[in-house]
């Protein structure tokens, strides 16, 4: 089975020219063109998803899988500030935290669509050949760095909103610079830029499971045929 699998990804390869063109068989018939295309189809479909699902109202606060809870040492204290009647602002700072996620994401599309179209011969090979999670490294590694500095002032125009956004950072920037706390958590809209980006990458990688699995769900006759060839 596996030698199998291993030739379908060789034929696509070559379809590609990104390897000699030795193997024969079925899917000979899929051109540089199509394997491409349906690359391509593949990657813009699976991210466009993941940011609809994400940037619609409540799509982190009602996903456990990525679901934005107050940072650590904040959550800690949690039963200490609900005795003292801050119970209330530590709920309204989660919405406001998953709210700044879901606006955030939102920003994510048109650099995932600039990422597929600068794809290189090498990332196709990357992703024919990498594992289940290879779209979702592709995208990682091409738009992490960019999406947080796009993401960081929209989060911040929103998580500002909360009355204890400004006393976590005050409290935090110190702590941090003593090494108590991850630099991540030293400032909540740093805090939620990163959660965000994870949560991007964890529904992009959803995505990809799913149309790994199911390329024909997807209603793209290229992806079917190119990702269906994978199976």
């Amino acid at each position: 089975m596996r030698t199998l699998k291993l030739s379908r990804i060789g034929a696509l390869l070559c379809a590609l020219a990104l390897a000699p063109c030795v193997v024969a068989g079925p899917l000979d018939n899929i051109s540089k063109q199509e394997a491409g295309s349906g690359l391509k189809a593949a990657l813009e479909t699976g991210s466009a998803a993941a940011v609809a699902k994400l940037g619609a109202e409540n799509g982190f606060l009602n996903n456990d899988k990525v679901k934005i809870g107050l940072p650590g040492i904040l959550e800690q204290a949690r039963p200490l500030l609900k005795m003292t009647g801050r119970g209330q602002q530590l709920d309204d700072l989660v919405l406001a935290m998953n709210r700044a996620a879901e606006s955030a994401v939102l920003l994510a599309k048109p650099l995932l669509i600039n990422a597929v179209k600068s794809m290189s011969v090498s990332d196709a090979k990357n992703i024919l050949t990498g594992g289940e999670t290879s779209v979702t490294d592709f995208f990682k590694e091409k738009t992490a760095a960019p999406l947080a500095v796009k993401f960081l002032p929209m989060v911040k125009s929103v998580t500002d909103r909360s009355g204890l956004t400004a006393k976590y950072n005050a409290t935090m920037g110190q702590v941090a610079k003593a090494g108590l706390v991850p630099q991540e958590q030293a400032t909540v809209e740093n805090y939620v830029t990163q959660r965000a980006l994870d949560g991007l990458y964890l529904m992009i990688g959803e995505e990809e499971k799913a149309i790994r699995r199911d390329p024909l769900a997807y209603g793209s006759q290229i992806i079917g045929k190119v990702f269906g060839s994978l199976k």
